[in-house]
C-alpha cells in the first residue's frame, strides 16, 4: 500500500474512531489523561506499522486493541514503581464492563462524565470537544471565539481537577443527568456546528462529526423523551442538516440559504425536524414549558424549510421568533442574527444600525463582519462594504465561505 492510501485510511478512522476509542478506554481505565494519550499512541503506531504492512480490515477495532496494550503496558510500569495500585488490579480484566445505569453508550456517557458539576460550563465543553471529537484546540476556540491559548489552558485545567478532586469515570444517576444536561446540549450543538461548516481546514464540511452529533441527540432523546430541549435540538439539527447537500457550489463556494436550491434539500429529514416541532408544541399548549432556546431556534429554521422559495420567507414570524429568543439569550450573535432577519422585514437601514451596535462584541468574529458588508453594500456604502469584507475574509477559516465572500467583494468593487 502506498503511503497516500494509508494516510487517507488513518484520517478517516481518526474521524469515525476517535471517540469510540477514547471512551472505551475511559470506560475501562478510568482516567481521561491516559484514555487521550494512549488513543494517540494507538494512531502513532498506525502511522508507522499502516503504509507498511496495510490497513487492517477493522480498523477501529485494531486501534482500540492497539491503545489498549499502551494502556495497560503505562499501567504495569507505573504499578511496578509503587504506583496506582488500583489500575493495576485491573490489568488481568479482559471482560468489558457490564453496562449499568440509564446511559450504555460509552460516547454518550463520556459527554455526561466530562459535563461534571465541579467543571466550569466552558471547561466541560472543551474538555468534551477534544475527548469525543477530537477536536484539535484550533478549532474548538473558533467555535468558542477565543484564543487558542484559552481553550489549550481550560483543557488542561480541567482535567487537572478531575484528577486532583477524583472525580470517578461512572455511569451517572438520573439526577446526575439532569444536573449536566445543559452542558451536554451545547457540547452536542458545538460538534454539529464545526461539522455542518468547519473553522478550519480544506473540508468546508465535515459530515462525520454532523452524523455523530445527530446520533448522540437521538440516543440523548430515547434518554429523555419528554425534555423540550433534547427534542428541539435535534429537531434543529435535522432541520439544518437537511439543507446539507445544497450548501456548497460545484465549484466550493458557500451558497447561502436565499439561493440555495431547496429541491436538493433532504425531504425526510425536514419531515421528520417538522414532526418533533409539531410534538413540542402540542405540549405546550396543553400546559407544558414554554419552548427554551434550541426549541426556538428549530422553529426559525422550520419556517425557513416550510417556505417553497426565498421570497415566500414569513420573516415577520422570524423576527418574532428572534424577539423570544433575545429575552432567553441575549448574546450577541442572537442580536447579530436577529439584525440579519430585521433587515428582510424592515430593511437595511434599520439592521445596521443594529449590527454596528455589536462591533465592538463581535470584532473578531467572521460573520459579524461579513453581515456588516452586506448591508453596507445594500445601503450603497460600497468602499466601507468592501473593507468589511476584506475583514470577513481574513477571519473566515472555511473556505467555502472564504470563496463565497471574495466573489462578493469582488462584485462591489465592481
Amino acid at each position: 500500500m502506498n503511503d497516500a492510501s494509508a494516510e487517507e485510511a488513518i484520517v478517516r478512522a481518526h474521524r469515525e474512531e476517535w471517540a469510540r476509542v477514547v471512551a472505551g478506554l475511559a470506560r475501562r481505565f478510568g482516567d481521561l489523561d491516559l484514555a487521550e494519550d494512549c488513543a494517540a499512541d494507538a494512531f502513532a503506531v498506525a502511522l508507522e506499522r499502516w503504509p507498511r504492512d496495510g490497513v487492517p480490515p477493522h480498523p477501529g477495532g485494531w486501534l482500540t486493541t492497539t491503545a489498549t496494550r499502551k494502556a495497560i503496558d503505562r499501567l504495569r510500569r507505573e504499578s511496578s514503581r509503587g504506583i496506582k495500585h488500583e489500575a493495576a488490579r485491573m490489568l488481568s480484566d479482559d471482560a468489558p464492563p457490564q453496562p449499568a445505569g440509564p446511559v450504555e453508550d460509552d460516547r454518550l456517557r463520556l459527554v455526561f462524565v466530562c459535563c461534571h458539576p465541579a467543571l466550569g460550563m466552558e471547561a466541560r465543553v472543551a474538555l468534551t470537544l477534544r475527548l469525543l471529537g477530537g477536536l484539535t484546540t484550533e478549532e474548538i476556540a473558533r467555535a468558542f471565539l477565543v484564543p487558542e491559548t484559552t481553550i489549550g489552558q481550560r483543557i488542561t485545567r480541567a482535567k487537572a481537577k478531575i484528577k486532583a478532586a477524583h472525580i470517578p469515570y461512572r455511569v451517572p444517576s438520573e439526577a446526575d443527568i439532569r444536573e449536566r444536561l445543559a452542558g451536554v446540549l451545547a457540547v452536542i450543538y458545538l460538534v454539529f456546528n464545526e461539522g455542518y461548516l468547519a473553522g478550519a481546514g480544506d473540508d468546508p464540511l465535515r459530515t462525520e462529526l454532523t452524523d455523530e452529533a445527530i446520533r448522540l441527540a437521538r440516543l440523548l432523546r430515547t434518554l429523555l423523551p419528554d425534555d423540550g430541549e433534547v427534542t428541539g435540538l435535534l429537531a434543529l439539527m435535522l432541520l439544518t442538516d437537511a439543507r446539507r447537500a445544497a450548501r456548497v457550489s460545484r465549484t466550493g463556494e458557500l451558497v447561502t440559504l436565499a439561493e440555495q436550491d431547496r429541491g436538493a434539500w433532504n425531504r425526510d429529514l425536514i419531515r421528520e425536524g417538522h414532526a418533533l416541532l409539531r410534538e413540542r408544541l402540542a405540549v405546550v399548549a396543553g400546559g407544558g414549558a414554554p419552548p427554551g432556546r434550541y426549541q426556538l431556534l428549530a422553529a426559525i429554521n422550520a419556517v425557513h424549510t416550510n417556505a417553497p422559495s426565498a421570497p415566500d420567507t414569513d420573516w415577520s414570524q422570524i423576527v418574532a421568533l428572534y424577539d423570544r429568543l433575545v429575552t432567553l439569550d441575549p448574546s450577541p450573535i442572537v442580536r447579530l442574527n436577529r439584525a440579519v432577519a430585521l433587515a428582510e422585514l424592515d430593511g437595511p437601514d434599520l439592521a445596521l444600525t443594529e449590527v454596528e451596535r455589536l462591533t465592538e462584541a463581535l470584532d473578531g468574529y467572521h460573520a459579524f463582519h461579513a453581515a456588516r458588508a452586506d448591508l453596507l453594500r445594500r445601503v450603497g456604502r460600497n468602499l466601507e462594504s468592501q473593507a468589511a469584507y476584506d475583514e470577513a475574509i481574513r477571519l473566515a477559516g472555511n473556505p467555502a465561505e472564504r470563496a463565497y465572500l471574495t466573489r462578493r467583494r469582488d462584485e462591489v468593487a465592481r
